[in-house]
């Protein structure tokens, strides 16, 4: 049983981790083109820019996670009608969501690039990236959804498929556009524009094998479960928010500290953070379907299990992640420092081995919030989310820069994912006492 456990643990995991390494690249490739065609400047303006994307994954993943729990749950209850008014109303609402994102785009990408700290020189690239991404918005929160859906819809296969042809396609298309055709940063943003679409396409197959077509939508949105959906999926939603503060508070700090070198540098350091979040991140939806599954059928042993699985994966990636940064640091540097500048070489090798340094906390962490999702403790989820992402961090962040200047900047991280560990840990622990309380109760009734 243990076994079997195990390999069907493995399986959606992995599928999820691949596909989340292939979505990422959609951001490691646009640093990595960009740094080649337009230098420090263009670099600078992208992690301006990046946060953007905190903003409409946040916003998709709630309704995808929060959806695809409840959808998981209804499932295994045989609960089928239900099941199908909570796909509509996610995918619906998304759309609704994506669309006042195109308006922002449109008429307000100057005011915030601004408000990202975009200056005279990085301000013309980040407001076209951004205009054009806010432009997608739809497509990105569409992406997140379905992905999440046909993942619980016992499809990981399909879901990994869709994610990582939508990132290659991306790869590609940022060379075609930047360097064959000249199209600069707009080229770079459009096709990352792009990958969600082409993964959408490859994902609609799911769909018409199982309804012949998208039968679902005929639902119309029940505005009476929004609520449950998104506490059930704040917790991504919280994650990916902070991600995006913290990207604009970092950039804020750092730019007063080392100027557009210094953001420039933080860029390449917070893209391959991303990278490996994303790949924690797959760890913790992998287990998604299976934690959701198994409390909806009272098996909570099965669930904990399970988990206990995901926590030993993350600090088993963090060690070969942190292993390969330590050794290779230089070498990972030059692919995006085109200019060979020597000050951004420097303080982004500082800055790797020592932020990543907070990935051994940080994958317990990630996992620990998704799973207290899950199991329907969404306040707990909010809370280590928020503690994480914004009311630890910040504060940190601001002091520990003022005493050590952009080591502190670094440590901040490291101390932070420490401490949300801890809280992680007594909030599962009182998660778990309870679930154990609720299976022995009725006992106790008869």
């Amino acid at each position: 049983m243990e076994k079997s456990l195990f390999n069907y643990f493995a399986k959606y995991v992995s599928l999820n981790v691949l596909g989340m390494i292939g979505l990422s690249c959609y951001i490691l490739a646009d640093t990595y083109f960009v740094a080649q065609a337009l230098g420090a400047t263009g670099l600078a303006a992208l992690n301006i820019s990046i946060p953007i994307f905190s903003f409409t994954s946040g916003i998709g993943l709630m309704l995808g996670i929060g959806g695809a729990t409840r959808f998981s749950i209804l499932i295994s209850r045989n609960q089928m009608h239900q099941a199908d008014e909570v796909l509509a109303t996610s995918v619906k609402l998304g759309l609704i969501i994506g669309l006042l994102f195109v308006l922002v785009g449109i008429f307000g990408s100057k005011p915030l690039a601004m408000l990202f700290g975009a200056d005279q020189s990085t301000l013309p690239l980040a407001q076209v990236y951004l205009r054009t991404i806010l432009v997608f918005a739809p497509f990105f929160m569409l992406n997140n959804i379905i992905t999440t859906f046909v993942r619980n819809d016992q499809n990981p296969n399909l879901s990994m498929i869709a994610m990582l042809v939508g990132s290659f396609s991306n790869i590609f298309l940022d060379y075609v556009f930047m360097f064959p055709l000249g199209m600069g940063i707009f080229g770079a943003a459009f096709a990352t524009c792009l990958a969600p679409i082409i993964s959408l396409l490859i994902l609609q197959v799911h769909y018409w094998k199982k309804f012949a077509g998208f039968k679902f939508l005929g639902n119309k949105i029940r505005w009476s479960i929004v609520g449950d959906l998104c506490s059930l999926g704040v917790s991504a939603l919280v994650n990916e928010l902070s991600s995006g503060i913290v990207l604009i508070a970092f950039n804020l700090i750092i730019l007063g500290i080392a100027g557009n070198i210094g953001v420039a540098a933080y860029g390449i350091v917070a893209n391959l953070a991303l990278l490996v979040i994303a790949i924690f991140t797959g760890v913790a939806q992998g287990i998604q379907p299976l934690t959701s599954k198994y409390y909806g059928l009272t098996e909570y042993q099965t669930g904990r299990k399970i988990f206990q699985y995901a926590l030993w994966t993350a600090l088993l990636l963090a060690g070969l992640i942190y292993l390969v940064v330590f050794l290779y640091s230089a070498e990972i540097i030059s692919m995006f420092n085109s200019e060979n500048n020597r000050l951004i070489g420097e303080i982004a090798g500082i800055g790797l081995r020592i932020y990543f340094l907070g990935f051994f906390f940080a994958g317990i962490n990630i996992v620990a919030a998704i799973y207290l999702s899950t199991i329907e403790e969404a306040r707990a989820a909010f809370v280590l989310s928020i503690a994480r992402g914004v009311a630890i961090l910040l504060p940190f962040v601001y002091v520990l820069s003022k005493l050590w200047q952009m080591t502190g900047v670094w440590l901040a991280f490291v101390i932070t994912e420490l401490l949300v560990t801890l809280i992680a840990y007594y909030l599962i622990r009182v998660s778990h006492r309870q679930l154990c309380f609720q299976k022995v109760s009725p006992l106790r009734k008869q």
